[in-house]
């Protein structure tokens, strides 16, 4: 039987159409559902050419989390995937799906995580801090910003006059070769 994945992303969508696309021709993982606060949020146009049903709740819904919880448990989601994804994941979704949640963040935690350390800010700080390299961090999610538990990290250089442009670049084909893979490595091991 195929594990169902539900994504949720508040941007572009990049990570989430690769990883949809990685997991086409799975035997045992499925990307059944994609899941947004943005009602304009481009991801919703890659789930739509790609025959993903989408769902859009507002912030308020991600106060409580029953409505969430109800469309997950209706599409019988085993495992969540945040690639891109701006809000705190309400603690009932915490509950119904411990250690099944997982984040990637553009750097390497814990330095450059918290609270609005997202996208291009994160890449800013690391070339404004001189650090020699960044990376990417999957881990698992809890009820703090980007403190959850390190399931993976890998780096990349930081090299001088490297612009935050050139450092987002670097971390987004990271993150498209690795993120996907270490999903599927959780799934298969039974390790969510």
């Amino acid at each position: 039987m195929k594990k169902n994945i539900a994504i949720f992303a508040s941007g572009s969508g990049t990570n989430a159409e690769n990883i949809i696309r990685y997991f086409q021709r799975s035997e045992f993982v499925r990307v059944s559902l994609v899941v947004s606060n943005k009602p304009d949020a481009y991801v919703l146009e890659r789930a739509h050419r790609l025959r993903i049903p989408s769902y859009v709740f507002l912030n308020e819904d991600w106060i409580a989390g029953d409505k969430i919880l109800a469309v997950l448990q209706a599409h019988q989601i085993h495992f969540v995937v945040l690639a891109g994804f701006l809000l705190r994941v309400p603690l009932l979704l915490l509950n119904a799906f411990p250690r099944r949640i997982i984040n990637i963040h553009p750097a390497l935690l814990p330095k450059f995580g918290g609270k609005g350390m997202y996208g291009d800010r994160v890449h800013r700080a690391v070339v404004d801090s001189g650090e020699t390299e960044s990376g990417i961090t999957i881990h698992y999610i809890n009820e703090r910003y980007d403190e959850g538990d390190v399931i993976f990290q890998t780096v990349c250089p930081v090299l001088p006059g490297d612009s935050a442009e050139d450092v987002a670049k670097k971390v987004h084909a990271l993150e498209h070769h690795y993120f996907p893979k270490v999903i599927e490595e959780l799934l298969e091991c039974g390790q969510d």
